[in-house]
């Protein structure tokens, strides 16, 4: 059984630049060690990176032991659905790809909040440029 995005169609991958996903496989698969349920692929904002400073999940500063860059503005994330819910409900939510959001996400996160927030990006950002 392939994983579904909260749309009902196949997950798409969310980002491999930064490196992404529980499994580091550029795609917000879960499973049962991803205790965290790391399913919403998102774009991630200054706000929203601030946001989860301020909640003790910096997601900026680079770890180079994990193999983690930190992130940037603009850079797509697979977040926890706890974490993401907590930022749309203190008005700091970060954009949703929905087709790369893992269905597992509807454990915590209604649809509604995650289309308010959602975007369409293209798998190459660098092509909106030409």
């Amino acid at each position: 059984m392939s994983d579904r995005n909260v749309l009902g169609g196949p997950l798409d991958p969310c980002g491999v630049d930064p490196l992404t996903g529980f499994y580091r496989d550029g795609c917000c698969r879960t499973g049962a060690d991803d205790r965290g349920s790391h399913t919403i692929c998102a774009v991630v904002t200054e706000e929203f990176l601030a946001h989860q400073q301020r909640i003790g999940n910096d997601l900026s500063t680079p770890m180079p032991h994990y193999a983690f860059p930190g992130l940037v503005p603009g850079d797509r994330w697979c977040v926890t659905a706890a974490n993401w819910l907590r930022a749309h409900r203190d008005g700091a939510a970060a954009y949703v790809v929905l087709a790369s959001t893992h269905e597992r996400a509807l454990d915590l996160v209604p649809l509604a909040a995650l289309r308010e927030h959602a975007v369409d990006v293209p798998a190459d950002p660098g092509s909106l440029g030409s």
